[in-house]
């Protein structure tokens, strides 16, 4: 009898996760979800926990690769947004931020690796290009996004003598519900930097409601986790690949002046 892949997702009750999902259920695969609430996608095996209790994710872990016979991949899906000048930013909201898009993932990847060592594995960070060229007043997104992707190119060389193979995926823009649950500081609360937040929040979400679909994140996914030599960063998207390209090339104050004019309106 063939033994079916498995996979792990984190964050998978909506948007790119719950895609993932999908694909992956397509594709015969077992698939847990850990999330708070469940992922409607059929035969998928729901376990509910919140990643910002890094004890509780670590125990579901624990207790799915125990009840599998292996473990073949974890996609990390979960992420939090805030539009907030760094001046007036919350430390309860910035590190709330962090222990979901960053210390989450470093507390599932630390949980799922004992049990790919022995017959290796891959394990997908799902980041943001806007790890890479910065998203204006989102500033704590876009950090946690880059130490994500840092995380996973250390990951990478750490667990390469495993056969763990480690990639970070950055979408651009993308159509889901994620915009609107990004928490939006008020004008109270901005002060002086009022108008300049909710410009740049309008483009922001504007970009990503005519970005692409989480349908096509899911395929990259689906493909880093069928290829032998998946990318170590792989950028979802022609036109986001070109444009992450080119920003390599250009000096950085340029890249700054077209990224920072993108969120003027």
């Amino acid at each position: 009898m063939d033994i079916k892949n498995t996979a792990i997702v984190i964050g998978g009750s909506s948007g790119i996760g719950c895609e993932t999902c999908s694909k992956l259920i397509n594709g015969g695969w077992n698939v847990t979800n850990i999330s708070r609430t469940k992922c409607k996608v059929a035969k998928v095996d729901n376990e509910i926990a919140d990643v910002v209790s890094g004890s509780t994710l670590s125990d579901v872990i624990t207790r799915t690769g125990e009840k599998c016979v292996n473990i073949d991949a974890l996609i990390y899906c979960a992420g939090f947004s805030m539009a907030a000048p760094i001046e007036y930013a919350k430390e309860s909201d910035y590190r709330y931020l962090f222990d979901v898009n960053f210390f989450g993932a470093l507390k599932a990847m630390q949980a799922v690796i004992p049990f790919m060592k022995s017959n290796g594995g891959k394990i997908i960070l799902v980041g943001s290009l806007g790890g890479e060229l910065p998203i204006l007043f989102d500033s704590f997104y876009s950090s946690s996004k880059a130490a994500l992707e840092m995380l996973a190119k250390e990951a990478y060389l750490e667990l390469k003598p495993y056969n763990i193979k480690v990639t970070a995926l950055l979408p651009g823009g993308t159509r889901t519900e994620f915009t609107f649950k990004r928490k939006v500081y008020s004008s109270d609360e901005t002060k002086t930097y009022s108008q300049k937040v909710g410009s740049a929040v309008s483009a922001l979400s504007d970009m990503e409601q005519r970005g692409m679909s989480p349908v096509k994140v899911a395929e990259d996914i689906y493909n880093i986790l069928l290829s032998d030599k998946p990318p170590v960063v792989k950028v979802s998207g022609f036109k986001n690949s070109t444009y992450r390209i080119i920003s390599h090339i250009i000096p950085e104050k340029v890249t700054l002046y077209f990224d920072d004019r993108m969120y003027r309106q």
